[in-house]
């Protein structure tokens, strides 16, 4: 049985290639291959991913990135669609399950969105539900860094509370918009945002996500 993270790991694949190397994403700074080596260092070298959580091995995660960003473009690819080695952690359905689907659903809009003729995705009511049970777990860790108060509210009502402040700032969006907010990218967000306008515009450029 597909898990939603196997399909939204071939979405992302299906994306990259569509859009080749040198295009933009919205993870600013980098290309398509610089996204596309993100990704597969992230699964199959986690002596350098945990860079990306501990500083001191920030510079050698850049390193061994630089060097797979270097490959060709179709082995990124495939390596990507393939998944990772098989004594990988990653490689367990749970792990995989857990680790990736919010992972590689964001990475697919930071592809698709950064081009020009983007159109919103519809999600499936229980895709949907997925993103909100795992960023409802998150919430408070990628809000931890908002400058005000945070709210992320669902069209039904369903809320969460990613930052305790005030003034506080309450954004309503479908799921998967408002884990696209709350992961930093607020300006590519189809969310509706309310409260005081200096709150609004400086939650705006804070630097949300994990």
């Amino acid at each position: 049985m597909s898990t939603h993270a196997k399909r939204e790991r071939l979405l992302l694949a299906d994306l990259l290639e569509a859009a080749g190397p040198e295009a933009a994403t919205l993870c600013q700074g980098w290309t398509a291959r610089d996204l596309a080596a993100h990704v597969v260092v992230r699964e199959r070298r986690p002596d350098a991913a945990a860079g990306v959580l501990l500083g001191p091995l920030k510079s050698r995660l850049e390193r061994v990135q630089a060097e797979f960003a270097e490959k060709p473009y179709e082995e990124l690819i495939q390596l990507i669609r393939t998944g990772p080695p098989r004594m990988s952690p990653f490689g367990l359905k749970q792990v995989d399950e857990a680790a990736n689907t919010v992972e590689f659903y964001i990475h697919a809009e930071d592809v698709r969105r950064a081009q020009p003729d983007w159109s919103q995705r519809e999600l499936d009511p229980v895709f949907a539900d997925a993103l909100w049970s795992r960023m409802e777990k998150a919430a408070r860790l990628m809000g931890r860094k908002a400058p005000v108060g945070l709210v992320l509210r669902r069209p039904d009502g369903q809320t969460a509370v990613a930052h305790k402040g005030t003034p506080v700032v309450t954004v309503t969006g479908e799921p998967g918009e408002l884990l696209l907010y709350a992961s930093g990218r607020q300006d590519a967000a189809r969310v509706e945002v309310e409260g005081d306008k200096e709150a609004v515009a400086r939650l705006r450029t804070a630097e949300l996500g994990m």
